[in-house]
């Protein structure tokens, strides 16, 4: 292991809690940003940070990193593709386990699933706009940035809540159409909420750019999952 590791770059201890850690990375990234601070600004530096916090922003990418510095070995935690990867499993899982549907069990997955989890979506989605015009005010204002987390925040609980929901009961072989979307939404929404999670620690506009796209296609996907409903 190197002398300077990644809580030397963000000047942290190695006991540092998660929030402390998301502060020092938002404090140098807003220090060596060249939209903030012409001064200071370092592409190096920002290259640094960035793939410290990809570890130690990461509880379990970060408990891998502190085994390896113990030399110990460990296997490499989850990617965002090992995660869909798990997520796409566990759907194929869930269609096997599908037996012959009755009205009943589909009038139970409607109320049960797809409207619980519509209602979710929708409460993820529909905010998104209103709030990147508040916070493109000063994306750099501490305050318009922490209440566009507080939305992602949000957002993360509901995604949560909606994937539990979708897990609960195997679809019925007449909504497979609806689920698939509404699967690949769910998808689609996970992965925006990373791209903003990622903006509001690095002030990069990609990640804004890429996150509002991802809900674009997720808000999309929600409403073929509406029209394929209707056909039913």
């Amino acid at each position: 292991m190197a002398n300077s590791n990644h809580y030397d770059t963000l000047q942290v201890s190695s006991k540092a809690t998660q929030s402390e850690i998301k502060q020092a990375y938002r404090r140098l990234v807003k220090l060596f940003h060249p939209d903030s601070n012409s001064e200071t600004a370092g592409h190096e530096e920002i290259v640094r940070l960035n793939a410290a916090y990809e570890i130690l922003g990461d509880t379990q990418r970060r408990q891998s990193y502190d085994r390896q510095m113990h030399k110990h070995s460990t296997a490499a935690p989850g990617s965002r593709q090992g995660r869909t990867a798990s997520t796409q499993t566990q759907y194929r899982q869930q269609k096997r386990q599908a037996g012959q549907d009755t009205d009943e069990q589909l009038q139970q997955w409607l109320t049960q699933v797809y409207k619980p989890v519509n209602q979710m979506l929708a409460r993820i989605l529909n905010p998104l706009g209103a709030q990147i015009d508040k916070l493109s005010a000063d994306p750099f204002d501490d305050e318009l940035l922490e209440a566009f987390q507080t939305y992602l925040n949000t957002c993360r609980e509901f995604l949560n809540q909606a994937q539990q929901c979708f897990r609960s009961m195997p679809n019925p072989a007449p909504v497979a159409g609806v689920a698939a979307h509404l699967y690949y939404c769910l998808n689609q929404v996970g992965d925006g909420i990373d791209e903003l999670e990622f903006f509001t620690l690095n002030y990069d506009d990609y990640y804004l750019h890429t996150g509002q796209e991802l809900f674009r296609i997720a808000a999309g996907l929600r409403r073929e999952a509406q029209v394929a409903i209707r056909d039913i």
